[in-house]
């Protein structure tokens, strides 16, 4: 069931990433003013008032303000970058990010969206909101472009667990396949697990076994995936251990920049211009476009009982923006909805076997 006749507030955590504030607000104001049904949505910023309200004042967010679409709500506390995950859960119990998530919890707010540290974002959502029951661990989601510029694909887990089981990339497994059916609206999405082969004999026993749980589930399993094929629409969704997906997104991450940033250079843009006249402005843009790390920002921490989206915390307006999009269409599509159904059908399918 969707949510989209109801009110969708998000709290931010407008202290949040690299930049604070000057990011956060022009990106939460930007994201009203551009919403469809405007009238069905809201934004609290979380955080040290005496930092967001010049910010929103900066951007014409008044008026904002005064229809009740924008709120500030005041929190002490700020979470450093680099601050162990442990001391901001027992010593900064009223930071611009627990609070952000208390609000969640007490259902003031449908979504949370950070930029801040990753670590201390995990463990705080999943202490204040606890997991859906059936999910072992959260996991951090991301899409990812393709060649086919039309599609994207769901990768999980990026980094949240270094340790998985094979019962846990299972669980990775539905919560992908929810995501990508509600929110992309893919029927019957097809699954890969990320291997060092596409023969059955490769990889490691672990991944062997998630191997043979998801052949024997309901999902739409399509076998191995190698990394070279991440792009290549084979699959929907990508199932991986957090370290071996976190190696992966950090290294497509650098190369996508790179080569955004190559293209933006005025050397580029002439050589472009020179070979293929006045074609070569929408094709150089159109792919700069797709390779811009800022259009595929905002990972799900999926699998807790509430939404919280990470963006990266380097990112521009631009990026955060797209952060605010994420959370929005998973509140709409009912996300947490869908993915507890999933999962406790597997616990049903599973007990009848046991038993």
């Amino acid at each position: 069931m969707t949510q989209q006749n109801s009110i969708t507030t998000i709290a931010v955590d407008a202290m949040g990433g690299d930049h604070g504030p000057e990011v956060t607000v022009p990106a939460a104001i930007k994201f009203l003013r551009t919403c469809r049904d405007l009238e069905h949505h809201r934004i609290i910023l979380v955080g040290l008032s005496d930092q967001i309200n010049p910010v929103v004042a900066q951007h014409d967010g008044a008026g904002l303000i005064e229809k009740g679409l924008l709120s500030v709500h005041a929190a002490s506390q700020v979470v450093e970058m680099d601050e162990p995950p442990a001391h901001a859960m027992k010593k900064k119990k009223d930071s611009s990010m627990r609070v952000a998530i208390n609000l969640v919890s007490e259902g003031q707010a449908q979504a949370c969206v950070s930029a801040g540290n990753t670590g201390a974002l995990m463990a705080t959502a999943r202490f204040v909101l606890k997991t859906i029951p059936g999910i072992n661990r959260p996991a951090i989601c991301s899409t990812m472009p393709c060649e086919d510029s039309s599609q994207t694909v769901h990768m999980l887990d990026l980094g949240a667990n270094v340790d998985s089981t094979p019962d846990m990339l299972v669980q990775f497994a539905v919560m992908g396949s929810v995501l990508t059916e509600y929110v992309d609206r893919k029927k019957a999405p097809k699954v890969g697990l990320l291997n060092v082969g596409a023969e059955e004999i490769k990889g490691s026993e672990k991944t062997k076994k998630a191997s043979q749980l998801l052949a024997a589930s309901d999902l739409n399993y399509a076998g191995y995936v190698e990394a070279n094929e991440l792009f290549a629409n084979k699959v929907d969704v990508v199932v991986c251990d957090g370290f071996e997906g976190n190696v992966a997104l950090k290294a497509m991450e650098g190369t996508a920049g790179m080569i955004s940033r190559v293209l933006r250079q005025e050397f580029t843009r002439n050589v472009f211009t020179k070979l293929a006249g006045l074609i070569a402005t929408p094709v150089f843009r159109a792919m700069r476009d797709r390779l811009d790390p800022r259009h595929h920002n905002g990972a799900s921490l999926i699998g807790l009982n509430g939404i919280v989206v990470k963006s990266h915390g380097g990112t521009d307006d631009v990026g955060f923006l797209h952060a605010l999009q994420e959370a929005s269409k998973q509140v709409d599509m009912d996300v947490i909805g869908h993915i507890t159904e999933e999962i406790s059908k597997i616990y049903i399918k599973n007990n009848n076997i046991n038993n």
